[in-house]
């Protein structure tokens, strides 16, 4: 097959040159490689036993992203460590492999995903695999392979097996004809990046398969996701991440989004928080199934003079790349998420100078500011 093999070229080509996170901010590719004869022994290498208990057994897929190892730590620590498999085509760190069962994981071998479903007998299965907005722009193919054909491979799996599924969505799921301030949940979608196109895909076809073949499906439409520990990973908000780096290293910054583009974000220990919180909800509870969740709004400008109060010499310039400045101007200013904090309870814990506060303290840049003191 000429073209699963040029896409595998792609994926390879691609992680050797980026070692990206993943996520809103946040998904870089983690779906080809291995023949079928390779996975079957890589897929057994770290294998795992589950104690006989109420919990739910998870399966992560994508999961050396920028959410995935955040999400398979907490959820280790309320289901137990070895209920929680991460999974990844990528070779993962020491400390990731070390601190729970880490397994190889193809979305786009369907008979591979399948057998790690069934050998370990999971019950809830969190879909992190994707290609993100800036990334999947510079190639169509390989975005549409990792974020559509994968996701039916892991739809089919999941309602063959009856298990709890997990997608996340995002901002870029909206377009320039989509209400911006604030956006509601149920709204026109027309999105123009493959990654927006195909997280509306994933919303639409989930909630099918919820209402044809009783698939629990369960979708978040994250805001930006900021975190201390995972580098930028090519999504459109990546600049509030690479602020924090650079101001910390070289106390200089050039952002590629003009000074008022306002959009929503989130720090990752809620976003880590509300994804559990929707997946432990009761189903009556859910008056859909595709949610919006917010935590705060602002712009490039404002988060700068933020950082300021810490590092006040920071130096910040403007060189605005064209084509995320478009994307960013096509996505939602304010998230409207009164739905998820009407029906499950939803409630962020970081605002702004939290959020400041908490990344360079994670970052380390206490000498920094002691000199500027």
């Amino acid at each position: 097959m000429p073209i699963v093999k040029s896409v595998s070229r792609a994926v390879n080509q691609l992680l050797q040159s980026s070692g990206c996170g993943c996520g809103i901010s946040i998904v870089p590719v983690r779906c080809l490689g291995i023949s079928p004869r390779q996975v079957t022994s890589d897929a057994s290498f770290h294998s795992v036993s589950f104690s006989e208990s109420d919990h739910p057994r998870v399966l992560i897929t994508g999961g050396l992203g920028q959410l995935g190892v955040g999400l398979a730590k907490l959820l280790r620590k309320r289901f137990g460590k070895n209920n929680v498999i991460l999974s990844d085509i990528r070779k993962p760190a020491d400390n990731v492999f070390y601190s729970g069962p880490f397994i190889y994981s193809d979305i786009l071998d369907y008979k591979n995903l399948r057998e790690i479903v069934v050998n370990n007998r999971i019950t809830w299965l969190f879909h992190y695999s994707a290609l993100l907005s800036a990334v999947g722009e510079a190639n169509v193919p390989l975005a549409r392979a990792v974020n559509i054909t994968g996701l039916h491979n892991v739809l089919d799996i999941a309602a063959e097996h009856n298990l709890r599924l997990f997608v996340p969505s995002t901002i870029g799921a909206f377009g320039p004809t989509s209400p911006r301030d604030p956006t509601p949940d149920l709204c026109i979608q027309r999105p123009r990046t493959i990654y927006g196109v195909s997280k509306v895909h994933a919303e639409l076809m989930g909630e099918y398969y919820h209402y044809r073949y009783g698939l629990d499906f369960r979708c978040l439409r994250y805001p930006g996701i900021i975190s201390a520990d995972s580098q930028p990973g090519g999504g459109t908000t990546d600049y509030a991440v690479q602020i924090f780096h650079d101001a910390i290293k070289t106390g200089k910054f050039q952002c590629n989004l003009k000074p008022d583009t306002r959009l929503p974000m989130m720090y990752i220990d809620d976003c880590l928080k509300a994804t559990l919180e929707v997946m432990e909800a009761p189903a009556e509870a859910l008056s859909m199934r595709t949610y919006n969740i917010s935590a705060m709004s602002f712009t490039p400008e404002e988060l700068a003079q933020e950082v300021q109060k810490h590092i006040p010499e920071l130096q910040v310039t403007y060189s605005v790349d064209a084509v995320r400045q478009a994307i960013a101007d096509s996505w939602p200013m304010n998230f409207d998420d009164s739905n998820a904090r009407k029906d499950w309870g939803w409630k962020h814990d970081y605002d702004l100078p939290e959020l400041v506060t908490t990344m360079f303290s994670f970052l380390g840049s206490d000498s920094r500011i002691a000199q500027a003191n």
